[in-house]
C-alpha cells in the first residue's frame, strides 16, 4: 500500500505519520539496548514530572498554611508608634482608621515582654493584653482555645497560656501563675512589677513560636502590669481583603503622619514568605534538570531509531513519504514520549499528593517547621505548566533527529541492505 493510499484509508482516524511512529516505539524488533533507553527516557521523564508536582504542591500548601495561620492569629495590619512610644490618642486614631471602607474591624492592644513563673518552673514570655470585646472580630483566638475558656469581657486576672508554654511550666486551668515585668520602671535596680494571674484556658494556635512563648491578659491588666496608664501598643486591624493590607498601610501612614506607623502581616516575618519563595523556585530549577536529562536521552534514542530504521526509512520515502512527513514521525515520536511521560508522572504526583492530603502520613516536628504536618496543596496551573514544559523540552528534543532522519536519501538509506 502506497503512502497515499494509507492516508485515504486510515487518514480520518489516524494520520500516517502518527501511524509509524507509534510502530516505531512499539517494535518488538528493537535491540536490546534501544529498548533499555526507551525505557529509561520515558521514566526519566515519569520520574521528573512526578518529582515536580510532588515538590510545587508541597511548597505551596507550606506557603498556604503558614500565611493561612499567621493571618488568622495576627492582624492584617497594625498601627504603632515608632520607639515604642505607646498610643494616648486612641479615640482620633481608631476614628481616622475606622474611616478607610476597607477596614472590617479593629482592636487594642498592648504587648511587652516578661517572666512568668508557676512553682518551680519559670521562663520568659511575650505578653499580650487584648479586649476580649473586640479582640475576637480580628484575630481568631477564640476558637484556639482547647482547654479550659475564654478571657471574660470585664477586666479581672485571668491569663491565657500557649500549649506548649503550658507543658513548660506544667500549669493547668485554675492554676495561678506569677507573672513580672521591668517595663515602666525607671531602674532595675527597683522592684519589677508583679501580678498574680489565674490561667483561664490553654490555647493550641498551630504555630509554636507562639504556643511555646505567648500569653494573653485582659488589655487593663496589661496596662497595670507595664504601667502604661491608658496608652495601649497599638491597634490591629482587619481587612475585608487581607491583600490590600499594603494599600491601607500606606493610606495610613499618609492620614496619620509621625509619630504613627502602619506594619502589615507580611512585615511581621518578611523572611520567612521570602525564603519559601525562593526555596520553591530553587527547587523547581533543580528538579528541571531531571527532565532536561531525560530530554537527552529522547535525542539518544530517535538518533539510534534512525540508524536501526534507515532501510525502513528508505522504502517510506521510495513509496511516495515526503521529506516533511518523515520529519513528522520522528517528532511525533519525542512527542509522545513526552506526553506519555507527563501524563503518567502527573498522575502518580497527584496520586502521592492526594494519599498525603487524605492520611497526613508525613509528619514534621512543629518546633522547626511551624507546621505538624506536610501541607499539600495542588493546582492546576502547575500541572498544566509542567506537562507544557515537559511536551515543549521533548519536542525540541526531537528536532534534531527528526532533521537527520529527513535527509536520508533513499538510494544510501537502502544502498547497504
Amino acid at each position: 500500500m502506497s503512502v497515499k493510499n494509507f492516508e485515504r484509508s486510515f487518514g480520518t482516524a489516524m494520520s500516517f505519520e502518527f501511524f509509524v511512529a507509534l510502530r516505531h516505539l512499539r517494535s518488538r524488533r528493537q535491540s536490546g539496548l534501544l529498548s533499555a533507553i526507551t525505557y529509561i527516557a520515558i521514566a526519566g521523564v515519569i520520574v521528573g514530572v512526578a518529582a515536580l508536582i510532588i515538590v510545587l504542591s508541597v511548597m505551596n500548601g507550606y506557603e498556604s498554611e503558614v500565611r493561612s495561620r499567621f493571618i488568622a492569629m495576627g492582624s492584617h495590619v497594625k498601627v504603632v508608634t515608632f520607639h515604642d512610644r505607646g498610643l494616648s490618642d486612641v479615640q482620633a486614631v481608631a476614628k481616622t482608621v475606622q474611616s478607610l471602607s476597607a477596614v472590617q474591624a479593629i482592636t487594642p492592644y498592648l504587648e511587652g515582654k516578661g517572666l512568668i513563673k508557676h512553682k518551680k518552673h519559670t521562663t520568659g514570655v511575650v505578653i499580650q493584653g487584648i479586649d476580649p470585646r473586640t479582640a475576637g472580630e480580628v484575630v481568631d483566638l477564640k476558637s484556639c482555645v482547647i482547654q479550659g475558656e475564654y478571657l471574660a469581657d470585664e477586666p479581672e486576672a485571668g491569663i491565657l497560656l500557649g500549649i506548649f508554654l503550658a507543658e513548660k511550666l506544667q500549669a493547668l486551668p485554675g492554676d495561678t501563675v506569677l507573672v513580672a515585668s521591668y517595663m515602666g520602671n525607671p531602674s532595675l535596680l527597683q522592684m519589677p512589677q508583679m501580678m498574680r494571674f489565674v490561667v483561664r484556658g490553654l490555647v493550641r494556635t498551630g504555630l509554636y513560636g507562639l504556643d511555646d512563648n505567648l500569653t494573653y491578659i485582659h488589655l487593663q491588666e496589661a496596662q497595670k502590669l507595664f504601667l502604661y496608664g491608658t496608652r495601649i501598643s497599638g491597634l490591629e486591624l482587619r481587612l475585608y481583603d487581607f491583600q490590600q493590607a499594603e494599600t491601607v498601610a500606606a493610606e495610613l501612614r499618609n492620614r496619620l503622619g509621625y509619630p504613627y506607623h502602619a506594619n502589615t502581616w507580611l512585615d511581621v516575618n518578611p523572611n520567612l514568605f521570602a525564603w519559601m519563595k525562593m526555596q520553591k523556585w530553587t527547587a523547581v530549577i533543580v528538579l528541571s534538570l531531571i527532565i532536561l536529562v531525560a530530554s537527552f536521552n529522547i535525542i539518544s534514542i530517535l538518533i539510534m531509531i534512525t540508524m536501526e530504521k534507515k532501510a525502513q526509512i528508505g522504502v517510506l520515502k521510495s513509496l511516495g513519504a515526503s521529506t516533511r512527513q518523515i520529519r513528522r514521525i520522528f517528532t511525533f515520536e519525542g512527542i509522545f514520549i513526552g506526553v506519555f511521560g507527563a501524563l503518567l508522572g502527573s498522575a502518580i504526583g497527584y496520586g502521592i499528593c492526594w494519599s498525603q492530603q487524605a492520611f497526613r502520613w508525613l509528619s514534621l516536628p512543629p518546633d522547626v517547621y511551624i507546621v505538624s504536618w506536610l501541607p499539600v496543596l495542588m493546582r492546576k496551573s502547575d500541572f498544566a505548566l509542567i506537562t507544557l514544559i515537559t511536551v515543549l523540552l521533548a519536542w525540541l528534543a526531537s528536532v534534531y533527529p527528526a532533521l537527520r532522519a529527513a535527509r536520508l536519501h533513499p538510494v544510501e538509506a537502502l544502498r547497504n541492505e
